[in-house]
C-alpha cells in the first residue's frame, strides 16, 4: 500500500469542514471558531459542520 503524501494531506484535510446538511467544503483558519458555532455554511446557513473525513486514498495506476 503507498504511502499518502503529508503536503497533500494538510492541503487537502487541515482546517476543512464539511456541512452536514448540503455536504459545502468550508475551509476554516481557526477550529475553535467551529465549535462555537460562530461559522455558517455559505449554501445553506446551517453551523452543523464536521471535519473532512480522513481516508486513505490511493491513486490508481493508469
Amino acid at each position: 500500500m503507498k504511502k499518502s503524501n503529508p503536503i497533500a494531506d494538510r492541503r487537502i484535510f487541515d482546517n476543512v469542514y464539511v456541512c452536514r446538511n448540503c455536504n459545502a467544503k468550508i475551509r476554516v483558519s481557526n477550529p475553535k471558531l467551529i465549535r462555537e458555532g460562530k461559522v455558517k455554511c455559505r449554501r445553506c446557513g446551517s453551523t452543523a459542520l464536521r471535519p473532512k473525513h480522513r481516508e486513505l486514498r490511493v491513486l490508481k495506476a493508469a
